[in-house]
């Protein structure tokens, strides 16, 4: 008799039970804070060892060829688009790095894991985890609630040395984030999946001009959709939503991280999470810079492999840290949800490998926190797994991941 194939919830619901069950069972091993990080052998955690380095030595060989000049490399992509020019730091990167975590502990290293180097995109994931603390502790009542009620006029404040003249007549008043019945429809979920389609400038970055269409006739002309209705990738409404959680807990968003995530998992000193040079506003008396949620005109997350393992590792312990629930589950599991109208995305940055379109080598319950580069950290319910690749190039990444699992299989 056939064997009914299991759903991919039922997958993600078993996989998500097993690990909660384990770690209320006090058999999960956290590292400690720094480098107090416990190794194990490869055959220790049931993996082989020589096909393991082969993963290791397939990472190396295939580098993104990408300038290790990172500024530059901007320049020769998302800084030729309309008003593409850098607004924030930029940095020369290093050589590729990465660290694979099976059981909790550390089984291989490549390249210098203490490096602290730019990560792009991944920067969203900590943007949604910010979120999410707002939503788990009441600041945000509903993730279904629209953003605008939350956010009040923004006060930016002007270039150092600038000063009132004639010619600013009117260009000092607030910033109003939503100021259409349609931008007013907006919520904090359409943010976190990108399937807002806000429309408006923020940082000098008109929506439009992130990935612009093709045709220019269309870049100011296009009729603006239902938001929920389409999936777009776009940085500027990622900044949308940093200034909006950033209304929303009135200081700075690293320091949040800092005390509520990345202190109690053990996180390095080294880490810095930045904005722009223009994303300063007025909050409560105080000039706050509002960071931005990736570096494509600079700044976002500078943080190092190990740093970006031990986040990976608190997502695939479902937000657990030891005996504290640093994000509830219920949290996760909204991350982890597919976007109807883009599938292989979740909250921002957690991309889900539903139908495993994402990730063909991996399992379906498999996710990934990706930015450009290519970094990525890899995360694997079924198999126990956190993998951090730096500075691979992006079609390389499922056949790491396809060479690591061989290493897992191979026991």
């Amino acid at each position: 008799m056939l064997r009914r194939r299991r759903s991919l919830p039922l997958l993600a619901a078993l996989a998500f039970a097993a690990t909660s069950a384990q770690a209320q069972r006090g058999a999960v091993y956290y590292p400690g804070p720094g480098g107090q990080w416990e190794r194990r052998t490869p055959a220790q955690v049931g993996m082989d060892a020589a096909l393991l380095d082969s993963a290791v030595a397939f990472a190396r060989a295939n580098e993104s060829s990408a300038p290790r000049d990172l500024e530059m490399a901007h320049y020769q992509t998302f800084g030729r688009e309309p008003f593409g020019e850098a607004v924030g730091p930029f940095a020369e990167r290093g050589d590729p790095a990465g660290i694979v975590i099976r059981n909790g502990y550390v089984v291989a290293e490549w390249g210098d894991v203490n490096r602290v180097d730019m990560t792009f995109s991944v920067t969203k994931s900590f943007l949604s985890t910010v979120v999410g603390l707002a939503v788990d502790r009441g600041m945000i009542r509903s993730v279904d609630d629209a953003v605008d009620p939350y956010v009040g006029p923004i006060f930016v404040l002007p270039p150092e040395g600038g000063s009132r003249h004639a010619g600013s007549l009117g260009e000092n008043r607030p910033l109003r984030l939503f100021d259409t019945d349609r931008e007013r429809r907006i919520t904090w979920n359409h943010l976190l999946r990108q399937v807002s389609d806000w429309e408006g400038t923020l940082w000098g970055k008109p929506d439009w001009a992130d990935r612009p269409a093709q045709n220019p006739r269309e870049w100011l002309t296009r009729e603006r959709g239902e938001p929920g209705a389409a999936y777009e990738y776009n940085d500027v409404r990622v900044n949308l939503l940093a200034l909006a959680a950033l209304n929303v807990w009135r200081r700075p968003l690293p320091e949040v991280l800092r005390e509520e995530v990345m202190d109690p998992i053990g996180a390095s000193p080294t880490w810095r999470w930045v904005g722009y040079e223009n994303s300063w506003v007025l909050m409560d008396g105080r000039a706050v810079q509002s960071v931005s949620g990736g570096g494509h005109w600079g700044g976002g997350m500078f943080i190092s492999a190990r740093d970006l393992a031990r986040f990976g590792y608190l997502t695939l312990r479902r937000g657990r840290w030891r005996d504290r629930q640093i994000l509830s589950e219920s949290w996760v599991r909204m991350a982890l949800t597919p976007t109807p109208v883009e599938p292989t995305y979740g909250f921002m940055n957690w991309f889900v490998n539903t139908d495993r379109k994402y990730l063909p080598s991996a399992p379906a319950t498999a996710f990934a926190h990706v930015g450009n580069g290519t970094n990525v950290v890899y995360v694997d319910p079924e198999n126990d797994l956190v993998v951090v690749a730096r500075w691979i190039a992006n079609p390389a990444v499922d056949g790491l991941v396809q060479r690591v699992l061989a290493s897992v299989r191979a026991r």
